[in-house]
């Protein structure tokens, strides 16, 4: 299953908060940062997704 946006923040949320635990690893960072990177990305696409929607949504009502 799809996770929606709120799911994806959440989880990079608590990936940003890794770095700052006891559980950081150098040896790990990159890779962890190359993740939450991309996560990030797909949060900004699925946001611009949802704003085109919205905009489709109110252009449909303001007839």
């Amino acid at each position: 299953m799809a996770k929606n946006v709120s799911e994806k923040i959440d989880e990079l949320k608590s990936g940003v908060e890794w770095f700052y635990s006891d559980d950081f690893k150098l040896e790990e960072a990159s890779e962890k940062y190359k993740a939450l990177t991309t996560l990030a990305k797909e949060i900004e696409t699925d946001l611009n997704d949802l704003k085109n929607e919205i905009k489709v949504i109110e252009e449909d009502f303001s007839k």
